[in-house]
């Protein structure tokens, strides 16, 4: 009986052992492939950032292009206005801005 009791003991002692040890492995194995899944992510994130960071270059670049474009074009505008004639405003029936002649008899006789 002293036998078979130190066998079972030694026969539980050695599956406790066992399973203890596929336990470790299994914890071993799941550490592993979360470092590598972490390592994935994170490469994943900086590659994310550094196309965030390209596309923000790209509209920096858009933005002062456009910027150069339409101070450009309002230089050329200006320069353009200084140049073209001015309006005649004391031509024919406008004198110094104001209306005269017929339109304005008839004007001043109704009031």
């Amino acid at each position: 009986e002293r036998r078979e009791r130190e066998r079972k003991l030694s026969k539980e002692m050695a599956e406790k052992a066992t399973k203890e040890l596929e336990k470790m492995q299994l914890q071993e194995k799941a550490e592993v492939k979360y470092k590598e899944w972490l390592k994935k992510k994170r490469a994943e994130e900086a590659e994310k950032k550094k196309k965030e960071k390209e596309k923000e270059k790209e509209r920096e670049a858009e933005l002062q292009e456009k910027k150069a474009r339409s101070e450009k074009i309002f230089k050329e505008w200006l320069h353009n206005a200084r140049n073209k004639p001015r309006p005649v405003l004391n031509g024919y029936g406008f004198p110094r801005g104001k209306s005269t002649g017929l339109y304005f008899c008839y004007t001043n006789v109704v009031t």
